[in-house]
């Protein structure tokens, strides 16, 4: 017992010492880029088992190229499985963030781009916005697969570090490309994390 407890803490010292690139936001982004040359492969994962509706496993392939010192783009393959139902590729989004001033201020700004072209089938927890009820789960891939979403999600990112900390403000504007302008049904939203 001794030993394991031991073994436990040593583990937790060490994981306490990692540090990661970027910071442990959920949603938010810093002013860190990816650095030039470097891809970054990760997976997404998430699983649920809703009240009413079957158990699923969807997965997201995250792609992350530094492409210069001031530029980052992102290509992300989503997917997912529902038992009793079946498997399907759900959409993609494409991701860009720009840096204009590359040295540190107090203040560092990003310009955040993104289009996503997305169905409702999509099982992916990678936003907030978009993830209305527990109905949303309910559907059939075959009743969800139909309505495509396509969206541009604009940020304007504003970043500071400070005595060890990170302050980063999101200002998020997102406007749904299904509909034409000037017709009945046209979304936006804005919004700030």
């Amino acid at each position: 017992m001794k030993k394991l407890t031991l073994g436990l803490f040593v583990c937790f010292l060490t994981v306490a010492a990692c540090h990661a690139q970027e910071p442990p936001y959920f949603v938010t982004y810093s002013h860190d880029l990816e650095e030039p040359g470097n891809l970054e492969i990760a997976v997404k994962d998430a699983q649920g088992s809703p009240k009413f509706a079957n158990p699923f496993v969807s997965e997201t392939l995250e792609m992350e190229y530094g492409a210069t010192a001031w530029w980052t783009t992102e290509v992300y393959l989503a997917g997912q499985h529902t038992s009793n139902d079946s498997t399907l590729f759900t959409g993609w989004r494409w991701e860009n963030r720009f840096r204009p001033l590359l040295h540190e201020h107090f203040i560092n700004p990003v310009l955040y781009v993104e289009y996503e072209h997305v169905s409702e089938a999509d099982k992916g927890m990678l936003e907030i916005v978009g993830h209305d009820s527990i109905a949303d789960f309910q559907l059939t891939n075959d009743q969800a697969r139909s309505e495509i979403e396509k969206s541009l999600e604009l940020k304007l990112i504003l970043s500071s570090n400070t005595h060890g900390w990170n302050i980063s403000e999101n200002f998020i504007a997102e406007k749904d490309l299904r509909f034409l302008p000037g017709h009945l049904g046209a979304k936006g939203r804005v919004g700030r994390q």
